[in-house]
């Protein structure tokens, strides 16, 4: 009798512990010594913060051709980690010029004045008030990052979003921002029929339809906009000879490289800092390989 009950304890004690596996977890404080940027995973259902081992190292000298957005995002970033009244900003605009490495260079910059940055995805955001809470009482301030952001109508992320940034009945912490970059200027897919919606009054005022307003009102709750604009030609090429000094080419090579450089933006109809970084490496790779072969040719 004892032995059976006993191995009902045991089968009990299992079976708790398999549905207390599967249920939601509060999230736990990951090691915040173990680096200066962490990334917000589902696992089995539980969110965990995990470290990231291996941050970027681009500086904001290596941002070139963006002077005016530069300032202003290590402005307010400056503003926020001295405690001094900062805002979350949305960056948006052409792709690949810069606006998701310009985050990453002000974590570089100012992560030895204790700032951190948190990664999450646009699926995860329903879970951003449990971040909040998790890091509001910590000395660090943290930026969340969302990177190449957008919804489509209805998706939770949206409206979890939103309370954040503005609208829940819980104050947000003074050492929390949201940095968010995306290709549509209010993150939500605008359409022709939004407009049918307008309405004219007798004295020729617009009223906007409210799919129009919904859809503006996430956007206009950061506070600051900051926009990227595709880069002039001679723009392009400026970030070219930067990566490619960068690289170790010398400048003597540099007109033998502005056809080639050219060309590699004409095939992905596109002029941005990202195709002058992959020219730049494309480059000196292949500059690296022909030096090589000459000199195992030049061997006896």
């Amino acid at each position: 009798m004892n032995e059976a009950f006993e191995r009902l304890l045991q089968r009990a004690e299992s079976l708790i512990e398999r549905i207390e596996a599967v249920l939601p977890q509060p999230l736990s404080a990951p090691d915040w010594q173990a680096s200066v940027a962490f990334r917000y995973r589902k696992r089995g259902g539980h969110g965990l913060l995990e470290p990231v081992r291996h941050v970027s190292t681009i500086a904001l000298a290596d941002l070139q051709e963006i002077e005016p957005q530069k300032e202003k995002i290590e402005r307010n970033t400056e503003h926020f980690v001295r405690g001094l009244p900062a805002n979350n900003v949305l960056l948006t605009g052409a792709r690949g010029t810069g606006k998701s490495s310009l985050i990453k260079a002000c974590l570089n910059a100012y992560a030895p004045q204790g700032l951190r940055l948190i990664e999450v995805d646009k699926d995860d955001l329903v879970d951003l008030p449990d971040i909040v809470e998790l890091v509001a009482e910590r000395p660090e301030k943290f930026i969340v990052f969302a990177d190449d952001l957008s919804f489509e109508s209805g998706e939770p992320g949206y409206k979890a979003l939103k309370s954040i940034l503005d609208g829940s009945v819980s104050a947000a912490s003074d050492n929390l921002l949201i940095y968010a970059t995306s290709n549509r200027r209010h993150l939500l897919p605008e359409t022709m029929k939004d407009n049918l919606a307008a309405r004219h009054s007798e004295d020729g005022e617009l009223h906007p339809g409210e799919a129009v307003e919904e859809k503006i009102s996430l956007s206009e709750r950061f506070g600051l906009w900051v926009s990227f604009y595709p880069f002039s030609q001679d723009e392009y090429l400026s970030v070219v000879w930067q990566w490619l000094s960068f690289y170790g080419v010398p400048e003597s090579e540099f007109g033998a490289a502005r056809p080639q450089a050219l060309v590699w933006a004409l095939e992905r109809g596109s002029r941005s800092g990202r195709v002058a970084y992959q020219f730049a490496r494309h480059y000196a790779g292949e500059r690296a390989e022909a030096g090589s072969a000459s000199q195992a040719g030049g061997q006896p």
